[in-house]
């Protein structure tokens, strides 16, 4: 089964800074809408798809998060010469900042480059030091009073970058964590019968504190809880064996912890016996750093969740070249269905 790779690059390129994820919303609601049971969107923005389950006798919840938002930018000032200053939203690696086309969403679309001073004329201190955030502006090309025409202070600003594909892999900006976006999808569509509500949230902001996850969970304060995003894959020249955390192409990641949550020890056994029984490919994760949606689901419903995350394995993280492995996309999708399809197999009291 191949994924739909046409869905992806849709939900992959289209912009959604957090705060401003209406556009990532809007090719949500077209997808689940006919998916699932009941949608509703709550007052910041979280999509709450409810999948029934046809005899829930437990009455009992599971919530999967998976964030609409990904990293971006939000214009601060314009200066006399129509440059674009911004602050960051969410965590960015300044060098990577460097030669990037960026796209500001004002009254229109406009497109910008990130500059910042030639090597030809920096001294020679200025060539060794380490590049700041504070060192780039955007250049639109054009003066003050055409730039003010279009775009204002607290217009959001996103990075530019198609989704290709290189080998098995898929290369992109904001596959962290609009793969996600895409694999809950794609398990709300897949999903056959669960023995429990399945409440499926696509949240908002969580580049910036998991701040949509917090209250969706608030309100759905779900039993068992699954987080899905991305993971590092520092499966790269120069890596230790130690510090790869995950490596492309060897299946989905079931988290152990990260800088957030320590995932539920019984959920983390489920979700290896799940895996092993249906021969789904996976690894163990620890992010050392790092927080994800996980943490909201597990700990901001009233009773809290036995919460655990399918993390899905991504090279250059945070980077406009971000790499995931069609293989990898897949198991996750199969390893989020089987899980939720056998929530009620497995003793939860005793282990």
């Amino acid at each position: 089964m191949s994924i739909n790779v046409d869905l992806l690059r849709e939900v992959c390129e289209v912009a959604g800074a957090p705060g401003f994820e209406s556009r990532v919303r809007a090719i949500v609601l077209r997808e689940v809408t006919p998916l699932v049971d009941e949608v509703s969107v709550d007052n910041m923005g979280n999509v709450i798809a409810l999948k029934k389950a046809s005899d829930n006798a437990g009455g009992k919840k599971a919530m999967v998060a998976a964030h609409m938002d990904e990293i971006g930018f939000i214009v601060s000032h314009i200066d006399d010469n129509g440059f674009v200053r911004f602050h960051t939203l969410g965590g960015f690696d300044p060098k990577t900042l460097t030669a990037q086309r960026v796209i500001i969403h004002g009254k229109e679309d406009v497109i910008g480059v990130m500059g910042s001073k030639p090597i030809h004329v920096m001294t020679a201190d200025e060539r060794n030091k380490v590049a700041k955030v504070s060192d780039y502006f955007i250049d639109l090309g054009r003066t003050k009073e055409e730039v003010e025409k279009m775009i204002s202070v607290g217009d959001p600003i996103t990075r530019e970058r198609e989704l290709i594909e290189m080998g098995d892999c898929v290369n992109c900006k904001s596959i962290d964590n609009r793969v996600s976006v895409f694999i809950l999808i794609e398990t709300l569509r897949n999903m056959k019968d669960t023995p429990y509500d399945v409440y499926g949230v696509f949240t908002v902001q969580e580049e910036v504190g998991i701040r949509g996850a917090n209250v969706s969970s608030h309100t759905i304060n779900p039993d068992f809880g699954f987080g899905l995003d991305t993971t590092i894959a520092f499966d790269l020249p120069g890596a230790q064996p130690h510090e790869k955390v995950t490596s492309l192409g060897e299946g989905t990641a079931i988290k152990i912890m990260d800088a957030s949550i320590i995932c539920d020890y019984r959920m983390v056994t489920y979700m290896k016996e799940v895996a092993d029984k249906n021969e789904i490919k996976w690894q163990p994760e620890i992010l050392t750093a790092g927080g994800t949606d996980t943490a909201g689901v597990q700990r901001m419903g009233k009773n809290g969740a036995i919460s655990g995350a399918v993390s899905i394995p991504t090279r250059h993280l945070h980077q406009v070249i971000e790499m995931a492995h069609k293989d990898d996309i897949q198991a996750s999708i199969d390893l989020l269905i089987a899980c939720l399809e056998g929530l009620d197999k497995y003793d939860w009291a005793h282990h």
